[in-house]
């Protein structure tokens, strides 16, 4: 019976009740912490998996993107190369000087009121000219047999001198 006392007796004591309570309040303490560390814990793990898949598949993306942009830089090269090699082809620059002359003509016919008249009486006079260049025996020869763009344009350009100067020596 005594030992119920002495137990009782512990019981009843002020600092004994106030130190149960703050352990049970510890044990309480520590059971919370320790369940909330095991949720952060699977959290992070689960954020861990979800940042890795997240950053495979930006690899992936960053991969076919630079695949992209390299097989698009390959084709603006060989496009690049296209353009210069056709620039190069025969006749390309006489085209474009045409196309250009054709503009300063639109331009000067629009500007300048008295050009349109004197243009269409020099270009039938130059016309007439190449026509009478082309007439013979020489020009015949010329078109039955080929020869280099180099050589058409100076013979064209030596007959064209020939018919000239017949003109103005008239």
């Amino acid at each position: 019976m005594e030992e119920a006392n002495w137990f009782t007796s512990i019981i009843s004591n002020p600092f004994a009740k106030g130190l149960g309570l703050g352990i049970i309040f510890c044990i309480v303490v520590y059971i919370r912490g320790f369940l909330r560390r095991y949720e952060l814990t699977r959290e992070v793990s689960r954020l861990r998996s979800h940042l890795h898949t997240k950053l495979e598949i930006d690899s992936k993306e960053n991969e076919r993107r630079k695949q992209e942009l390299e097989a698009l830089k390959q084709e603006r090269d060989n496009l690049r190369i296209t353009v210069q090699s056709l620039n190069q082809k025969p006749g390309r620059k006489e085209i474009r000087q045409y196309y250009v002359y054709q503009t300063a003509l639109d331009i000067m016919f629009e500007k300048a009121p008295g050009f349109a008249p004197a243009w269409q009486i020099t270009l039938k006079d130059a016309e007439s000219l190449f026509e009478k260049s082309e007439k013979g025996v020489v020009p015949l020869l010329k078109r039955l047999m080929p020869t280099s763009p180099d050589k058409q344009v100076e013979e064209y350009e030596r007959l064209s001198r020939v018919s000239l100067e017949d003109n103005l020596n008239k």
